[in-house]
């Protein structure tokens, strides 16, 4: 954990020998031995997230328009971090965290197991719930209220190799489904491969499951139950198949075995679904690609309506022990307000929490796609136990069966009778 040290202004020190010596008077003003009206909010962030250079503005400034306020950074690593969180929620010694960053799609598992402080009546009344992005906002709802606050997402789009499109007469990207089969088999040709899209890239699978009106799971009445083998989530498995056979990328592993940017900066592939940020990996392994890679949004059945995408990203949530649930809640709103939500986009080539906030990233190519799509985002199953269907992952195991030929229908019913079982296992 990296520890950075709240500022105090330059009397602080002085003022607080004056208070020890002072106390019998300060007791009769009402003011206890020791305080200097001034308090520490402690903020959990997650390595990576933010540069130190963002989180040096941002303290100063917020430090800045809250003088009764010390702004802690304690930066986390997320390797045990599942556990570490766990820990602050019980935590009531009032040294704990104040506000923590956490994955949009862990916030329903704090909820479940207790010591979140419930953030509706600051979400609708002060942080404009109603606008937020539905990948970000959905995830931190639980039982009608909301405990995760929207800070930043990031999500796929295609990144695609200009030169070979040229080459194959295609002017502009395609826009819909039907358009991006038809271009992607003309880029399938003279050793090309048209797309590389690995067998078991389950998070792409989603988005085009979402896009039929289906999901990989329902909640009913309090119980999930896996949905991978109904109509609109068959047609998602469907177009996959089809959008998958146009390369050469493996049917029995995911986008990172091998890594999916190697292949691609080998220069013969015309486009990969990844995020953005995986552009620089491709350059740095192949510099004769700078300046020849080009983005744009997953194309949706229709061209007025990009394709559903996993949004992933953090939210920020509020322990219930907090000591200082006003601070905490002055914090959020500044790190999820306007002004600091177009500056951490810019500076980390993320989507803002908010749609109309979008303009911020309009500079930047890769990341005006990301936004577009973003609008149309989703996240996984909201159930508190989708950590442990993510564990085993039958949905990579249905993919690979279905693309070495197995009946869909049978596979997926199968894939949902697992996705049921391990959503109705108890958590620790």
């Amino acid at each position: 954990m990296t520890h950075v040290k709240p500022r105090r202004r330059p009397n602080a020190s002085r003022a607080l020998v004056i208070v020890v010596a002072s106390s019998t008077l300060l007791a009769g003003c009402g003011l206890l031995p020791g305080e200097d009206g001034r308090k520490t909010v402690t903020l959990w962030l997650m390595r990576g997230s933010a540069s130190p250079e963002f989180v040096e503005r941002f303290t100063e400034d917020f430090e800045k328009q809250h003088d009764d306020i010390d702004l802690d950074v304690r930066v986390q690593e997320w390797t045990g971090i599942g556990a570490k969180v766990k820990k602050a929620l019980k935590d009531d010694s009032g040294d704990g965290p104040d506000v923590i960053e956490v994955g949009n799609t862990q916030v329903a598992q704090y909820v479940d197991e207790g010591g979140l402080y419930d953030l509706t009546l600051e979400s609708a009344r002060d942080l404009g719930m109603d606008d937020w992005l539905p990948g970000l906002a959905e995830p931190g709802r639980f039982d009608n209220a909301q405990y995760g606050i929207p800070w930043y997402a990031a999500n796929r789009v295609v990144i695609y190799h200009k030169d070979l499109f040229a080459d194959a007469g295609i002017k502009s990207p395609p826009r819909t489904r039907a358009q991006w089969l038809e271009a992607t088999e003309k880029l399938n040709t003279g050793g090309r491969q048209g797309i590389y899209l690995a067998g078991q890239d389950w998070y792409t699978l989603s988005g085009f499951v979402w896009d039929e009106g289906g999901d990989l799971a329902k909640e009913t009445r309090g119980t999930w139950k896996g949905t991978l083998h109904a109509p609109a989530a068959l047609r998602g498995m469907e177009f996959y198949r089809q959008l998958q056979a146009l390369g050469q990328g493996p049917r029995d592993a995911d986008e990172e075995h091998p890594a999916q940017t190697g292949v691609f900066a080998k220069g013969d592939v015309a486009q990969i679904i990844a995020v953005p940020g995986a552009a620089r990996a491709i350059e740095e392994k192949n510099p004769e690609l700078k300046g020849k890679l080009g983005y744009f949004p997953i194309p949706g059945k229709t061209a007025g309506k990009p394709g559903a995408v996993f949004t992933g990203g953090s939210d920020l949530v509020v322990p219930e022990r907090s000591d200082d649930h006003k601070g905490a809640v002055a914090l959020i709103e500044a790190l999820a307000g306007k002004k600091w939500q177009t500056d951490l986009a810019r500076t980390m080539n993320y989507v803002p929490n908010k749609a109309k906030l979008a303009p911020a990233v309009a500079g930047d190519e890769g990341s005006a796609a990301m936004a577009v799509g973003a609008a149309n985002g989703r996240a996984t199953p909201n159930s508190p136990r989708w950590a442990g269907v993510e564990a085993k992952n039958p949905i990579k195991g249905y993919m690979t069966k279905v693309l070495n030929g197995g009946d869909p229908a049978t596979e997926a019913r199968r894939a949902s009778g697992r996705i049921t079982d391990a959503l109705s296992v108890a958590g620790p």
